[in-house]
């Protein structure tokens, strides 16, 4: 049966789209337009397509200069996307925007962009398919993207992830400090070793490990020394923690003890020495939701990624973190992590501390830093589970032994703990 253009518009305004703008030209004569008639087309060579009106100025260009752009964009970026669609004559005022390898420009805070050449040109109606062999990419942040539907902007809902996992950071450390030591603090290690969480069984800085066999995937170390390499392999743990100092200036007086300092064109020598010895490296950002620390912050996430580190932990340390900042900040930090794993270790302040761990989830964190009942002040780890079994996110760690030793810890403890959940097991 037949149809009119009304009626094509309306069912096609049922699918669901994103949304993204294509660029093309150079200097004075530059333009672009917001479309959703944009697809990939091949893996080798790279290949998307646009398909363009005809008799746009955009269209015009792209079929003079043989070349185009396209920045995809963010949920947070609708009102750019409008400006391109509408009249406005001024539609690269107000962004960041920069000259690709072929000229056309791409949107420098976009989810994605690339920059394409013209290598096909078929007629598609009213319109023009064209198919670019993509010449450059770039991801310069991650979130989530803008949709176009029934004529409306939207946007998506930020996926939770399908599993999360916790390790214990602070407890043996806090412990020590209260005078447990000997079968005590191995019996406590054991317990949350054996419920799957991974645990700091030991620094380096003069403490010795308990006096037990250790399965690697769950013992780690905090060292400060590349020489201490060798003895935490010795002693059976598989993972090697550091804290990476700044590159830089920085916001304290005086750096903290313990950190390791290195450049990017430098070397880290604790990094090269755990990476020999076959461990896992872990680097440790303290107070990485600072206010105006995030350029800072990503810019270190980007060199330890670089240098091949395995994990990188983002710590909140002493200034409050919250929603919004460690949002942005693990968004911009995954975007230059490669293949690092990114990791989070909150703090519960003024009962903020499950809001941000639910940002982090929502943000794409499936790995936490905790301290059982949270006695130093961090996110208790049951606390994080108790949300994950909330939302439904699976776990391989088994919280009612987290618990059962929650409770044991709190009789040691002579008080009530500061965990909010661990006496619920549901």
């Amino acid at each position: 049966m037949a149809t009119d253009g009304a009626a094509f518009r309306r069912v096609l305004a049922q699918w669901p789209s994103g949304v993204v703008i294509v660029t093309t030209g150079a200097g004075g004569r530059r333009h672009g337009m917001t479309a959703s008639a944009f697809s990939s087309v091949s893996l080798d060579p790279p290949m998307v397509l646009v398909c363009l009106a005809r008799g746009t100025r955009t269209h015009d260009l792209v079929a003079e200069h043989g070349t185009y752009a396209v920045s995809i964009l963010g949920k947070d970026q609708a009102a750019l996307g409008r400006r391109f669609a509408g009249p406005d004559a001024d539609r690269f005022s107000g962004a960041g925007w920069q000259a690709g390898q072929t000229g056309s420009p791409v949107l420098t805070d976009s989810v994605g962009w690339l920059d394409c050449r013209v290598a096909h040109a078929y007629p598609g109606g009213d319109h023009t398919i064209f198919v670019g062999e993509v010449l450059g990419t770039a991801t310069p942040r991650r979130v989530a993207p803008v949709l176009f539907h029934s004529r409306a902007w939207s946007q998506l809902a930020d996926p939770l992830p399908d599993r999360i996992t916790v390790a214990d950071t602070g407890l043996l450390a806090v412990l020590r400090v209260r005078g447990f030591s000997g079968p005590r603090l191995a019996g406590i290690a054991r317990l949350l070793r054996a419920a799957g969480t991974r645990v700091r069984l030991f620094d380096l800085y003069g403490d010795a490990p308990p006096p037990e066999d250790l399965a690697p995937a769950t013992a780690s170390a905090l060292i400060t020394r590349p020489e201490q390499v060798a003895d935490v392999a010795a002693a059976g743990a598989g993972v090697v923690e550091f804290r990476a100092k700044e590159h830089g200036p920085a916001p304290e007086a005086a750096p903290r003890a313990g950190m390791v300092e290195f450049r990017a064109e430098e070397h880290c020598p604790i990094l090269e020495a755990a990476q020999r010895a076959g461990l896992v490296t872990v680097a440790n950002l303290p107070d990485a939701f600072a206010a105006g620390r995030e350029h800072r912050v990503v810019a270190q996430v980007a060199r330890l990624a670089a240098l091949g580190c395995d994990e990188i932990a983002l710590e909140e340390g002493g200034s409050a973190a919250t929603p919004l900042q460690v949002r942005r900040v693990i968004q911009e930090a995954a975007a230059v992590a490669g293949g690092a794993a990114l990791r989070v270790g909150l703090r519960e302040r003024h009962g903020i501390g499950l809001v941000n761990a639910l940002v982090a989830m929502k943000s794409g964190v499936w790995r936490f830093d905790t301290t059982l009942g949270g006695v130093d002040g961090a996110l208790p780890a049951e606390d994080v589970l108790f949300l994950a079994g909330e939302l439904e996110v699976a776990s391989p760690v088994d919280r009612a032994a987290l618990i059962a030793g929650a409770a044991e810890l709190e009789r040691s403890w002579g008080s009530v703990l500061p965990g909010r959940t661990y006496r619920f097991t549901h």
